[in-house]
């Protein structure tokens, strides 16, 4: 077995584990300083929209030794506008000039061939009106709006709506930060950009959607027991999924990481920039809102419920009584405590939960999530 794998089992059985929910301050923090720097990067620089959202003329020149920093400059000043030129395979190059009516069109190309040295009647133009992008844009602004309601309701059948609350928490987290690195970095926001953001949360959903399963199964009977808080529930079930959400968000990043870095950086291919950005971005924000937000997130609305607040006191009144008594949490465990048995108390001797107290026994030695066997 792989050691990720040998890991991964462990974590499941709860032999290791990290408290992610007891330190979940700090992942509020974190994510509050990125989000607010998205915001900010999105406010003071704006997103580049491309010419798909503000009009313009894409202009497609013959094979010409001109380089594109040249042509770039030659492009500006023919059409007094912001240009973007691409170098194409054959040679040819692509100039794209935004916010241009048809007469300005014709007199640019004019310009053109006459500063690149090429025939006239060889440049392409195709004209793209604003109104095209504009309603591409609100189609996918209506589509996420009814794709969010959706995952709402189905969130709050399925489950209950403490998690529908934290999963929406999360895909707007999601997508604020990328919508922000794009602003942030400039690229050119495209249709290609838009199907990406909407890609991304099904990515971001399914991680959730896999700890909350686990979260459900693992609490069932909770309040029926007095080992474990729902805060420590809650955490066993991201480090048991946490293996299989690292493997899914690395399979899913290496293909995307190639169109982005090596076809959008090494190779010159620009056009991949306006999708494979959005995906890396989102995907690795969807990998860590499923984690440190999401659930963590449910369990601080969970333990505001009185039955849970009611569950704490317990737990905690009797491992208090136990360490008076010099006993390790898992003796407290193992004591009778007058209530019914459930199989979310785990077997006497299973390790004690991230964040447990300590007794004199745990020191130094076993640590992580309880176990997920059955009686």
């Amino acid at each position: 077995m792989s050691r990720l794998g040998a890991l991964g089992a462990r974590l499941y059985r709860g032999e290791v584990g990290y408290d992610f929910v007891g330190k979940r301050k700090i992942w509020y923090g974190i994510s509050i300083l990125i989000t607010i720097t998205a915001i900010v990067g999105l406010a003071v620089r704006g997103l580049n929209m491309g010419i798909e959202f503000k009009g313009g003329a894409v202009f497609t020149t013959p094979s010409t030794s001109v380089s594109v920093s040249q042509a770039q400059t030659d492009a500006q000043e023919a059409s007094g506008h912001d240009a973007i030129v691409q170098k194409l395979g054959d040679g040819k190059l692509r100039i794209q000039v935004t916010e241009l009516d048809t007469k300005q069109a014709d007199a640019v190309k004019t310009k053109l061939a006459q500063e690149l040295k090429v025939n006239e009647a060889d440049i392409n133009a195709d004209l793209v009106g604003p109104s095209w992008g504009e309603t591409i844009a609100n189609k996918a602004w209506t589509g996420l709006a009814i794709f969010m309601i959706l995952v709402v309701i189905y969130l709050a059948i399925a489950f209950e709506w403490r998690m529908a609350v934290a999963a929406l928490v999360a895909l707007i987290h999601d997508l604020t930060i990328t919508v922000g690195v794009y602003a942030l970095v400039g690229f050119e926001v495209t249709p290609g950009t838009v199907i990406g953001l909407l890609t991304i949360l099904g990515y971001s959903l399914y991680d959730t959607v896999v700890v909350f399963d686990s979260l459900k199964e693992g609490s069932k009977g909770i309040t029926k027991q007095t080992r474990w808080t729902y805060s420590e529930i809650a955490n066993r079930s991201i480090n048991g999924t946490l293996v299989r959400s690292i493997n899914t968000t690395v399979v899913a990043l290496l293909p995307v990481a190639g169109l982005l870095f090596i076809g959008g950086g090494f190779l010159g291919a620009g056009m991949l920039n306006d999708i494979s950005l959005s995906l890396f971005v989102g995907l690795a924000a969807g990998a860590y809102s499923s984690i440190f937000i999401a659930t963590p997130l449910v369990a601080d609305l969970k333990e505001r419920d009185p039955q849970m607040k009611a569950l704490k006191k317990r737990v905690l009144a009797k491992r208090n009584a136990a360490l008076a008594r010099g006993e390790s949490v898992d003796d407290a465990a193992d004591t009778d405590d007058g209530f019914e048995d459930d199989p979310a108390d785990g077997l006497p001797g299973d390790a004690a939960p991230a964040g447990a107290v300590a007794g004199p026994r745990d020191r130094g030695g076993r640590g992580g999530r309880p176990s997920g066997r059955r009686r």
